[in-house]
């Protein structure tokens, strides 16, 4: 009311009473809350600890209702069986209760069965008729009995049919002197064959300087075996046959007809022989179910009546032609078919063998056989398919069965082995004492030894396809090379990328592919000998071992790197520093002198490899472990660092550098592999000096005494130590050096934002 009142001053000492109130409820507040702020405190600590075992309640509930599920399903599975069981149980009870009934009448259909698989078909008759008059009538309510009844008329067209069964087995004896026919024609074939074949390896004055025709004459001489032991078993027998009546019983077809006849059918009985007559040249050529059923089907069937009887005057010379032709076309058809298929080459080799043989019997009867000789072309293709898988299998197991080292040598005799297995040449190394050891590992001689049987598997599918010395050179050098550059270096591109495969299996592997680069000349010599082609020749193709090997050294050297990179991650991810340390330790990091020890140890396993790869490795891996350690000093994660810290990175920096400066690979020139660490050095420096004005004065220039310093690096990392200042240091605003020091830092970053700015906007 005095305010109102206009009393001089009142205004004045009102508003000084009221601020003094207001001081007294501020205490009063302030009290309030610094009592209650502990309980506070436990209140949420509790409220978290209450969350935790709510979760783990929950967690705890939802496995208790899974359980009791699972439990649940076997109670429900067994309760469901229960029932099935008794559900059977009464269906067993009803279907003996009306099998007792129809016993009968399935004794009767079973003995006519039996009569008809016995071939009483007059026996047979009479029961059809008992079945038809007494037994079906009892039970026709049932289905199975309609079955009967309609079954009994196709019974007697089966009887019908199964008479006619004889007419086929007289085919079928038919068809069987044809065999004999066929077979002494393939082998007459193969005998002359075989002797031309010899009279012209008298005559080659070089054949004892092939080394290939020694195992192509064993080849041979098994193929004679083999068709010999096929042949030897019915040569007795055809020694007595002087007729087809001695070999084929006729009666059965006069029982059938007799049968039609009586039926009054004769007519088409008639038709139906001569119609099967026709028909027996498709049914020879039905393909069969498996690789190996065509094989040993054609190997009896070549020669087919087709081929012979139809040329005895019955049918004309153009019938003959066409159905050769059709002939030809279902047996081309059909191995095209299964050998794309086959994945066994000696199966592949055992048609072809075949094939040879009955184009060279057709042949010598005047039939054209050109499309037999295209067909072993595209087989020949399927077949190096196969043994393209084949090798690759083998490749895999040579690999992993190899311990990738050295292969010592004790004595004299070990070291001819292997030398008679692979054309090694060094001088240095012969001059050595024994124990040595060879630079390449075991798996090298035995791919050498698995490549050059490539070349001799691949062979026999060439041989005796009538083409020249010049045609087979040239399919042996694609299959090689195929070989080479498809399956050998998909296997050691598949071998490098495996994660056992270490830095020392990589380093031999690197040298193994230079041994095998230089053995592709012996392999060309090899091929060479075998055909007796020469390889200055205009038209010899070359092998492209090179670029194979050259491309897996790469992928080899490309995977060192890698797995170097990935071994210092792993010890960089073992770092453990204490990022608001006072002071450093005053000596490197454990973890950096393991890496550094490491990284010396492994560079000494390169001293086998060519200096580039080597100087490389070190290269990469010293710029990978600069990069990992100024990442970790950049990481996001990290918010604050301390002198101490910086000084402690700083020795490990130090370290990097004198192992750098050591040459722990030779080759490098001057301080090269230092310059690997100069961003990390300069930017150490520019914190350990503080010298903040030199670097804000020079920058931009090219003589900057921190020219590698990027201002953003140089802001994040002095604002994560500004944190660090304010946080360790609570009473640095009553010290004037701290206050000076945290101005000094302020002003730093104000500028080292400008300059950041003015990059982006620059850019």
């Amino acid at each position: 009311r005095s305010v109102y009142d206009d009393q001089p001053n009142a205004h004045q000492r009102f508003m000084e009473k009221l601020d003094a109130c207001i001081r007294n409820h501020d205490r009063e507040i302030e009290k309030m809350c610094n009592f209650h702020h502990q309980g506070f405190v436990d209140a949420i600590t509790e409220l978290l600890k209450v969350r935790a075992g709510a979760e783990k309640l929950k967690v705890q509930v939802t496995d208790t209702n899974r359980r009791l599920q699972d439990a649940g399903k076997e109670v429900i599975s067994q309760t469901e069986e229960i029932i099935r069981c008794r559900i059977q149980q009464r269906n067993i009870t009803t279907v003996v209760e009306k099998l007792q009934l129809c016993l009968p009448v399935l004794e009767m259909y079973s003995k006519l069965k039996e009569q008809m698989k016995v071939k009483r078909y007059y026996s047979a008759l009479k029961t059809m008729e008992q079945l038809e008059n007494l037994y079906l009538p009892r039970v026709s309510q049932y289905r199975f009995c309609q079955i009967m009844i309609e079954n009994l008329p196709k019974l007697r067209e089966e009887i019908k049919e199964i008479s006619m069964s004889d007419l086929k087995d007289f085919l079928e004896s038919i068809r069987k002197h044809s065999d004999r026919i066929g077979e002494t024609a393939m082998k007459q074939a193969q005998q002359q064959k075989t002797f031309s074949t010899a009279l012209q390896k008298q005559n080659n004055v070089n054949y004892s300087r092939n080394v290939h025709l020694g195992r192509s004459k064993i080849l041979e001489s098994k193929n004679e075996m083999t068709l010999k032991r096929t042949f030897e078993e019915d040569d007795e027998y055809e020694e007595e046959v002087l007729t087809a009546q001695d070999l084929v019983d006729f009666s059965p077809v006069y029982r059938c007809l007799h049968i039609y006849s009586v039926l009054g059918d004769g007519e088409i009985f008639e038709n139906y022989y001569r119609k099967q007559r026709r028909k027996q040249a498709r049914l020879v050529l039905q393909p069969q179910s498996s690789m190996h059923e065509t094989v040993e089907g054609y190997r009896r069937y070549f020669i087919e009546d087709h081929i012979l009887h139809v040329t005895q005057g019955l049918v004309t010379r153009t019938y003959t032609d066409e159905l050769w032709n059709m002939a030809l076309s279902k047996i081309i058809a059909v191995l095209r078919t299964h050998s794309s298929y086959c994945s066994d080459p000696d199966l592949v080799l055992e048609l072809k063998n075949l094939i040879v043989v009955f184009a060279d019997t057709l042949q010598g009867y005047g039939f054209p056989v050109n499309r037999l000789f295209d067909l072993l072309f595209e087989i020949r293709d399927q077949y190096n398919e196969t043994l393209l898988k084949k090798w690759s299998g083998l490749f895999r197991d040579i690999f992993e069965a190899d311990n990738y080292s050295p292969i010592p040598v004790a004595n004299e005799e070990e070291y001819k082995i292997i030398i008679s297995k692979f054309p090694f040449q060094d001088p240095e190394l012969d001059k050595q004492s024994f124990p040595k050891k060879f630079p390449m590992s075991q798996s090298v001689p035995q791919i050498y030894i698995q490549v050059k049987e490539f070349i001799y598997a691949s062979l026999k599918f060439s041989e005796s396809l009538h083409r020249s010395s010049t045609e087979i050179d040239d399919m042996l050098r694609k299959s090689t090379n195929l070989l080479l550059t498809r399956t050998l270096s998909s296997c050691l591109q598949n071998l490098i990328k495996k994660p056992h495969i270490g830095l020392t299996e990589l380093v031999q592997i690197i040298i193994n592919t230079t041994h095998l680069e230089l053995a592709c000349k012996y392999l060309e010599d090899f091929i060479s000998n075998i055909t007796n082609i020469s390889q200055v020749t205009v038209h010899t193709a070359r092998l492209y071992g090179l670029s194979t090997f050259k491309d897996a050294r790469h992928a080899a050297e490309g995977e060192i790197y890698t797995k170097l990179n990935q071994k210092i991650d792993e010890f960089i991810q073992i770092a453990d520093y204490d990022w608001t340390m006072s002071e450093s330790d005053g000596r490197a990091s454990g973890y950096l002198m393991d890496l550094i020890n490491f990284l010396r140890s492994t560079f000494q396993v390169f001293t086998h490899l060519p200096g580039k790869v080597a100087q490389t490795a070190c290269m990469s891996a010293c710029q990978h472990l600069s990069t990992s350690l100024m990442q970790m000093l950049l990481d996001t994660e990290l918010k604050q660092i301390s002198m101490g810290a910086i000084q402690q990175f700083n020795l490990d920096v130090i370290q990097c550098e004198l192992f750098a400066g050591s040459e722990p690979v030779p080759g490098f020139q001057g301080d090269t592999l230092q310059l690997a660490f100069i961003d990390l050095r300069q930017l150490l420096d520019l914190f350990m000096v503080w010298d903040w004005s030199t670097y804000l004065a020079d920058y931009g220039q090219a003589t900057s005494k921190y020219l590698r310093v990027n201002p953003s690096t140089a802001l994040t990392l002095l604002e994560k130590m500004k944190d660090s200042s304010k946080k360790n240091n609570i009473f640095a605003p009553f010290r004037k050096n701290d206050r000076d020091k945290q101005k000094l830092i302020e002003t730093v970053v104000k500028q080292l934002r400008g300059l950041v700015n003015g990059m982006s906007q620059h850019t």
